[in-house]
């Protein structure tokens, strides 16, 4: 079993013994080493009992629930809980804005006991009637319901990435033959994708899909005879608002061929949703995308100094190792206190270990940072005089997002306004397939960034992906650079840089309006000429 594994099933278990009204200090201490094991890659596999109960946040008993799973592949106790559970009830925990209490309520008093039950029960107002639940509430319920059945099916582009490209690789070792390809929504490299499409240049279909753990996403195998192969390419590529349509298309060696043929530059992949950059191809004015290779440094980064894994040195040395010029810490502020955010006591111990480090690890440079909250004001956590110490500010959004667009609008643009705002992190909180974030008129805000000389966050964590890409062309035009951000928690999330650099260029996002592509020179003079305009 998986540290990650080992956490899901400990989660649950704490859900269900909320959910049944046990101990809350044995659920508290379940819930807490699950959250704790769910935010590291630490390998738990053969360790001792003696072993497990060192680590952080795991006691005697925790270690036993550990070595249990790691033996029997299971828990007894989420056996029973599970066996005297309704699966629909189960279901329902599921559900954001409602926790294993409330789920609870609803099933012993309203003796509801699926989600389907559940919606239909507050069509009816019926979630009224109970202690703690008003029209607010009842309202949000539905709103996450509806979010919930809408995202069943879905998966995160990079959760299925690697299974499917190992999928395509399988099928070219077993038919002999180069002419195979993801295709449709995988190839765009969309956020989320509902099934894997791979295009075969076989006439026989003689090709079985390996039971191999992709039966939860389904796998639709597209055949075309081999000379069709390039042509058919491009038809089950293109978008629902990219028209192939209008293309010659004839037998060709290669896609790039193909747009040869249509006289008009090649359109890569990942911007084929649209038929915006047909006229741009016609007149060979794609320029060229962003690419991995182009970042020089990973700003918005997490350590132990708040809620991250790894330390300050191990978090530099990794970034360094990756051949990375710069790192932007970011550990989140004081108003953080979910996430043990930072007391200024703290940020004086950091800024002098980042001091020290810088010394050691010349020329890499650490930038002192921080993610400061955008409080509901709109004001940043930290009052001026401590604010100046950083080099550079990202403000994101943490608390009180269930905002309208009037308000969500309001408090960005504030914080925007604000001379120490750098960065506008992931502007919309969104979690892809969990929870859609705060509406926001983005023109306004995007706007505002360009009138305040504040870039524009690309968080790249794949549950983010924020600001979506489809904005992208808008920042551009307004001179908004973006900046592509891990928001990592650990070594390990220093790669979703890859997967932000895949949406960005389906906004036709550039080397040169893409900020963490400047060199550790050109940052560290935009840093300090920021700074200056506030002295």
């Amino acid at each position: 079993m998986t540290t990650e594994d080992i956490a899901k099933h400990l989660k649950l278990t704490a859900q269900l013994l909320e959910l049944h009204e046990q101990n809350p200090f044995k659920i508290k201490s379940i819930a807490n080493a699950a959250f704790k094991l769910g935010k590291t890659d630490i390998d738990l596999s053969g360790k001792t009992i003696d072993e497990l109960e060192k680590i952080e946040g795991i006691g005697k008993g925790i270690a036993g629930k550990i070595m249990e799973l790691q033996t029997t592949g299971g828990l007894k106790e989420l056996t029973e809980m599970t066996e005297i559970t309704p699966e629909g009830v189960m279901e329902m925990l599921k559900i954001k804005g409602i926790g294993p209490k409330k789920v609870g309520q609803l099933w012993r008093e309203l003796e509801i006991e699926s989600i389907g039950e559940l919606l239909y029960a507050c069509n009816e107002n019926r979630l009224l009637l109970l202690k703690g639940f008003g029209v607010k509430t009842q309202a949000e319920v539905k709103k996450q319901i509806e979010f919930f059945q809408s995202s069943v099916g879905w998966f995160h582009y990079a959760s299925i990435e690697q299974s499917a490209t190992e999928l395509v690789n399988d099928i070219k070792k077993q038919l002999e033959t180069e002419l195979v390809s993801l295709t449709g929504a995988m190839r765009r490299k969309c956020e989320v994708v509902d099934k894997i499409e791979i295009l075969i240049g076989r006439d026989d279909k003689s090709y079985i899909i390996p039971d191999g753990g992709r039966n939860t996403i389904h796998v639709e195998l597209i055949y075309s005879n081999p000379q069709e192969f390039y042509s058919r390419l491009f038809e089950t590529t293109a978008g629902n608002d990219f028209n192939p349509s209008p293309f010659v298309l004839q037998n060709v060696n290669s896609e790039e061929e193909l747009f040869a043929l249509n006289q008009m530059q090649y359109i890569q992949p990942e911007l084929r949703e649209m038929n915006d950059y047909v006229a741009l191809a016609k007149e060979n004015k794609i320029p060229d995308l962003l690419q991995v290779t182009d970042l020089k440094g990973i700003l918005h980064n997490h350590s132990t100094y708040s809620d991250g894994i790894n330390t300050l040195e191990e978090m530099a040395l990794y970034c360094k190792e990756l051949g990375y010029e710069y790192l932007g810490m970011c550990d989140h502020s004081q108003s953080a206190f979910y996430a043990e955010g930072m007391k200024v006591d703290k940020i004086l111990r950091q800024h002098a270990e980042i001091d020290a480090l810088n010394k050691k690890l010349f020329p890499f440079r650490i930038f002192k940072g921080v993610e400061s909250d955008i409080l509901n004001d709109g004001s940043l956590d930290y009052p001026e005089e401590i604010l100046k110490s950083f080099d550079f500010i990202v403000a994101s959004v943490h608390s009180n997002l269930k905002m309208n667009e009037e308000k969500a609008t309001a408090r960005l643009i504030k914080a925007v306004e604000n001379p120490y705002t750098t960065i506008l992190g992931h502007p919309t909180a969104r979690l892809l397939l969990s929870r859609a974030g705060y509406p926001i008129d983005h023109k306004k805000v995007i706007d505002a960034c360009s009138a305040n000389g504040v870039i524009i966050e690309l968080n790249a964590h794949p549950y983010r992906l924020d600001i979506d890409w489809r904005w992208i062309p808008y920042c551009i035009e307004k001179g908004v650079r973006i900046s592509i951000n891990p928001d990592a928690h650990e070594l390990s999330g220093y790669h979703d840089m890859y997967f932000g650099t895949c949406v960005a260029r389906k906004g036709m996002l550039t080397k040169e309006m893409c900020f963490n592509s400047l060199s550790l020179s050109e940052i560290d003079s935009y840093f300090m000429s920021r700074k200056k305009l506030n002295s």
